[in-house]
């Protein structure tokens, strides 16, 4: 760097001393400014570590053109908000551990840094001294053979007081967050090198903890099971002192990390010692770093700047999301969740800001009559968000980048998902913006009484009188299709439903229903909801599911111009993960797996590195571009995928294109 980059550190508490002293023998950069919600202390902290302004604001900080890059080091439950607002600002981010609360204020962070085009890094700084990369070159040589079994500790004994952020749960405390986010992180790394990658997902997380009086956990063990049987022992807490090293098992002997999470704070050498079998004593392995610990994490940033995220086995974006994946599942394990997690919580917007869409959302609309509002034309699954976190994320983000319409089911996790979304508009007072699309009546309940009685129940989970589409989840042929006519229209006249359709119908039923309703002067379904897609599907992947998608149907619907909400619109991820040589996924295989659909990828890949976007984004362009009206259903899980569905917007695609992409020309 031609100049030292200009920090400033936001929040001044005892790590934020810390990093300002490594700051200061960096070689990169140097302390602007601080700031503090204390004027007072802003200017105490100035005073002691040079920097040139204090302000007693956070917001004054992030307002500083002077600062390029801010390191957060607030207590954990306000790192979402400030990081969000720093990249808005244009500041490049040091986050201190763990990154945030939870995995879905992780994606929106990492999703602001994306999107403002800033550098982000999680300071777990130990990935940013050298021994780290010592430790990963000494398991690609190797050196313990096949790894088997890791232990990570790190533990500290602190005095209680239930207000000190360690044992508050307002705060974030407790031992799995504070430092059990560092043996996380290390067993994920050491798997992940084992099976010749840099990091890895625990396919299975118990975990056992001592909650105290304030509900966090004081010490906490974790067992997890890795990819290839590598297995990991972690323990951590905030009320028990422990040795705090990691011990590596391999076929051929073991590893001792001896001070893994603090190496060279003060530039003073650090040990690995190898034990290999048939070797009476131990290879000391000594790192000696040029600077300290601090200095090192301050240099990465610097140094990596323009790629907006620093390289492993320094915390890189995904393994951030990763990380704070594994600590909700260790925290799941043990029963904890914080008061602001739980579902009655208030879950404000992650950047504390009313919700509103942004200006520059690429969304678009249409109609269904009957329908008073416009309806996204992209509309959000709600069948896995289980968690209010999770759904206050996602939905946000969603509803931030247009999207107005959500799809739920009185059958899904038992009504969760219904409360789920029910809370979320609820909370953010949106229900005369939002659509919801809500489905009833699955097997073996598909009758006039089901519909009735589970009707009502949804209405009360969602906090609502009335849903806008609601959709019978399956068809019974059984039944004579004026009683369903019938009840569906007591309703519709009872104010519950705006208009009906039917999923998995088909359209000879859906022609019947529908001439019935006309002779008897009622109102016929408005809409249907049937699987369609580019590729075409081999197998349902549900018993009674019908897909739309060939040549009668598209013809059918051409025809009468029948509005279709289409489910599994990408083909469950065919356009985004299969390979003919990858048949790890049995329902991707059963239901997507031909020649044919293979062919159409194929040309769904050409066409994208044409134009420019995703073949995923052509898989689903595909569908938006139908001579019908069709509002495709869409199961993103993160923000990220989000994000990519939402590019199919803007993809144009001809009708000679859609032929050639569907095989037909």
């Amino acid at each position: 760097m031609a100049e030292k980059l200009q920090w400033g550190i936001l929040a001044a508490g005892n790590i934020a001393k810390a990093f300002a002293k490594g700051l200061a023998a960096s070689k990169t950069g140097r302390l602007a400014a601080v700031g503090s919600r204390s004027k007072e202390k802003a200017d105490a902290f100035a005073a002691e570590f040079g920097a040139a302004r204090a302000h007693g604001s956070y917001e004054a900080l992030l307002d500083d053109d002077n600062v390029q890059a801010v390191y957060i080091s607030t207590p954990h439950p306000m790192h979402a908000e400030w990081a969000i607002k720093a990249a808005e600002a244009g500041k490049h981010i040091l986050c201190e551990k763990p990154l945030t609360l939870n995995h879905a204020e992780a994606m929106a962070v990492v999703e602001a840094a994306r999107a403002n085009d800033v550098f982000l890094m999680e300071a777990l700084m130990y990935r940013c001294h050298p021994q780290t990369q010592r430790l990963v070159d000494l398991l690609r040589e190797g050196a313990v053979g096949e790894v088997r079994l890791i232990r990570a500790t790190f533990a500290f004994h602190s005095r209680f007081n239930a207000e000190r952020r360690l044992f508050s749960g307002a705060l974030g405390g407790g031992g799995i967050l504070d430092v059990g986010c560092y043996c996380t992180s290390m067993a994920r790394l050491v798997a992940g090198i084992a099976r010749g990658g840099e990091t890895a997902e625990p396919l299975e997380v118990a975990g056992a903890a001592h909650l105290g009086s304030t509900g966090v956990d004081e010490w906490a063990v974790a067992s997890m099971k890795f990819p290839g049987d590598v297995l990991a022992q972690l323990a951590t807490g905030v009320s028990l002192a422990m040795d705090n090293t990691v011990q590596i098992f391999g076929a051929e002997g073991h590893i001792v990390v001896e001070n893994p999470w603090t190496p060279g704070r003060d530039a003073d050498p650090s040990t690995i010692r190898v034990h290999r079998k048939g070797q009476a004593e131990p290879q000391g392995i000594v790192i000696q770093p040029d600077r300290p610990l601090y200095s090192l994490e301050a240099d990465t940033v610097a140094d990596h700047l323009a790629d907006r995220q620093a390289p492993f086995p320094a915390m890189t974006w995904a393994d951030s999301l990763a990380n704070a994946r594994t600590l909700d599942r260790w925290r799941e394990a043990i029963g904890m969740a914080y008061e602001s997690e739980r579902f009655e919580a208030a879950h404000p917007t992650v950047h504390r800001r009313p919700l509103a869409v942004r200006p520059d959302a690429p969304m678009v609309y249409g109609r269904i009559p009957g329908v008073e509002k416009n309806i996204s034309r992209l509309v959000m699954g709600v069948d896995n968000q289980r968690t209010m976190p999770l759904a206050a994320v996602t939905f946000d983000d969603f509803f931030e980048r247009g999207g107005n319409a959500f799809d739920t089911a009185w059958l899904y996790a038992g009504g969760l998902c219904e409360r789920v979304l029910g809370r979320w508009i609820a909370l953010r007072e949106v229900r005369d913006q939002v659509v919801i699309l809500d489905k009833g009546a699955h097997p073996p309940e598909c009758c006039p009484e089901a519909i009735t009685r589970q009707l009502l129940q949804s209405l009360e989970r969602l906090e609502t009188d009335y849903v806008d589409i609601y959709m019978m989840h399956r068809d019974n042929p059984e039944v004579p299709v004026g009683e369903f006519v019938d009840v569906l229209n007591e309703h519709h006249a009872a104010g519950r439903i705006r208009v009906f359709g039917g999923s998995n119908w088909t359209f000879e039923r859906l022609e019947a229903a529908n001439a019935y309703a006309k002779k008897h002067g009622k109102r016929g379904f408005a809409a249907v909801s049937n699987q369609f897609s580019l590729s075409r599907m081999i197998e349902p992947p549900w018993r009674g599911c019908l897909t739309s998608s060939d040549k009668r149907w598209r013809a059918w619907l051409t025809k009468t111009q029948t509005p279709l909400m289409p489910w599994s619109s990408q083909a469950q991820g065919f356009f985004v993960r299969a390979d003919p040589a990858d048949r790890s996924d049995p329902g991707l295989v059963r239901c997507w797996y031909a020649d044919d659909n293979f062919e159409r990828l194929r040309r769904a890949r050409k066409l994208a590195e044409k134009k420019g976007v995703r073949p995923v984004n052509i898989a689903l362009a595909y569908v938006l571009a139908q001579p019908f009206p069709t509002f495709p259903l869409i199961g993103p899980r993160t923000i990220d995928e989000t994000r990519v569905a939402l590019d199919a917007l803007a993809v144009d695609l001809t009708p000679d294109e859609l032929a050639w992409l569907n095989l037909e020309a």
